[in-house]
């Protein structure tokens, strides 16, 4: 065991090195060292693997000119980037009308809070925009809040809703929370979550585990009788599906004891999973919505909390007093990228897409038996490898070497939870281009 684990650690740090050594183009390795230099250092983001220079319809390029298919993009390039159209009407945008003070109304900000009124379901049209994800997050907090009376959230550990104190707070991750010191928000309670392999509550499918898992929230919400709000993603981006009911089981908790139930679907919705909405997968509707990432369409940023009707209680109090609260510019800019998934069919696209690529993906369970398990949701898809299939062990040093090799070979995406590979292309992407980023991860994984 030892001896494979060094050989691995041995191999991996051998192709982050050889990575590493191609960056040779000086003006690369220039703009890297200015970078690490310049930015406070965090996982995840800084010191940077490469550069970029441009970045168009799936395609990063680098400065020295070498091109990689991003299927990762922060969960931001749902319609690729730089959209012609979406160009275009930002520009317009700006020539007509460049900023709003909060206190004025736009037409752009309210036409884009009565379409996402309009597209949500049920009840849900009242709406407030923030410049961000996590931002949005806290706005939903503090609805919740004001409209129950209460102050305590449960959510899921190892859960991703932001990086403010209060999105850390409810998040699970302990990438946003380790380091931290001090107490986080007070009232944020988290219990296992729903679709693991590392908290199965000694059930032996995912299933049964996320029967447990409702049974908890619903033992936890009854016990204290005080939360305001279960806050959740309906699919996690790792990617991770819910089990049938599952949701069924926590709406129906929820609306027992009285608890609001809040969707992040910041990095799933707006058609990535192949339905606009992620949660209407699970015939289920939230009372608050968050949606944020791709809403700009790769450009600029904007995230949105839709809320019921009925929830619009704090009239008196600044639940999310933003400077670019009403912004014309990013408010245009979320109408064109909202336009282009209904009118382009990306949603459709994506469900179909991703039934194929899944379909081939799972032929690689067949060649190799590091990989664990291939699951995901339309063009939001993970590839588990393990060290060996049936007893799991996350296989992170292959992981991290499929990931370099990929690199290598112009494809870029994200490892997730250490050892999923996480593939989230633009819902523009080509059949062939498709094709081709599949047989670049399978080779990697085959290679071991």
């Amino acid at each position: 065991m030892n001896v494979i684990h060094t050989e691995g650690e041995s191999n991996t740090a051998q192709a982050r090195q050889e990575w590493n050594a191609r960056q040779n183009d000086p003006a690369s390795r220039e703009l890297l060292r200015r970078d690490a230099d310049a930015f406070l250092h965090q996982s995840l983001s800084s010191p940077c693997v490469s550069t970029i220079a441009k970045a168009e319809g799936i395609w990063i390029e680098d400065l020295a000119g070498r091109r990689y298919m991003d299927f990762h993009g922060n969960s931001v390039h749902h319609i690729g980037y730089a959209h012609p159209r979406l160009v275009a009407a930002i520009k317009k945008q700006l020539d007509d009308l460049s900023f709003a003070p909060r206190r004025f109304a736009c037409e752009p900000a309210v036409e884009l809070a009565e379409t996402l009124g309009a597209l949500a379901p049920g009840d849900l049209s009242k709406v407030l925009f923030t410049t961000g994800g996590s931002d949005a997050i806290e706005v939903a907090l503090k609805v919740a809040r004001a409209a129950t009376g209460r102050f305590k959230t449960l959510s899921f550990w190892d859960a991703f809703h932001g990086a403010g104190f209060g999105a850390a707070s409810v998040g699970g991750e302990a990438t946003f929370r380790s380091q931290i010191a001090g107490p986080l928000m007070t009232g944020a309670e988290h219990v296992a979550p729903w679709a693991s392999r590392n908290c199965a509550y000694g059930h032996d499918s995912l299933e049964d585990s996320a029967r447990a898992c409702a049974n908890m929230i619903s033992y936890v919400l009854g016990r204290e009788g005080d939360f305001a709000a279960v806050v959740a993603e309906p699919m996690r981006a790792t990617p991770l599906v819910p089990a049938p009911g599952f949701w069924k089981a926590v709406r129906e908790a929820c609306d027992r004891h009285g608890t609001l139930l809040i969707f992040d679907e910041i990095p799933t919705g707006l058609g990535k999973t192949g339905r606009f909405f992620s949660h209407e997968h699970d015939g289920v509707t939230p009372d608050i919505l968050v949606l944020g990432k791709a809403l700009g369409g790769g450009i600029l940023p904007i995230a949105s909390v839709i809320a019921r009707r009925d929830l619009d209680v704090a009239g008196d109090f600044a639940i999310g007093h933003y400077t670019h609260e009403k912004n014309p510019v990013t408010t245009r800019a979320a109408l064109t990228t909202i336009a282009i998934i209904r009118e382009e069919g990306l949603a459709e696209r994506a469900a179909e897409l991703g039934t194929y690529a899944m379909d081939r993906l799972r032929g690689l369970m067949d060649q190799s038996p590091h990989v664990g398990e291939v699951r995901g949701r339309g063009l939001m898809m993970g590839v588990e490898l393990v060290e060996e299939r049936g007893a799991y062990k996350p296989a992170r040093e292959l992981a991290e070497r499929v990931y370099y090799r990929s690199l290598e070979e112009g494809l870029s995406f994200k490892i997730s939870a250490g050892n999923v590979l996480t593939l989230s292309p633009p819902l523009i992407i080509g059949r062939a281009e498709l094709d081709k980023a599949l047989g670049i991860v399978e080779a990697a994984v085959l290679a071991g």
